[in-house]
């Protein structure tokens, strides 16, 4: 299974960094990642596999979300299968 992680903020120094690096601690592993600066915003997009992750679904997309809390970010963690319903023509 896969998840799509979705960034949004100001940017700053590190941001990449720090959600690759929660990725990594919960055993996600990124398989795609695209990011973008407009100005002083920054998006990124990942994709990333849920095979080997150390804990439930829900308790990583709280890490990730909770992290952009404390970073002046918005972060968030969406199922595959909640994505793929969402975006079905």
């Amino acid at each position: 299974m896969k998840a799509v992680v979705t960034v949004i903020g100001r940017d700053s120094i590190g941001i990449i960094a720090e959600v690759s690096g929660i990725c990594s601690s919960y055993g996600a592993n990124i398989v795609d990642i695209t990011q973008s600066v407009m100005r002083e915003y920054f998006a990124m997009i990942m994709l990333v596999e849920l095979e080997e992750l150390s804990v439930g679904f829900s308790e990583f997309a709280e890490a990730l979300s909770q992290r952009g809390a404390e970073k002046g970010l918005e972060i968030r963690a969406m199922h595959e299968d909640i994505f793929n319903t969402m975006h079905h023509v």
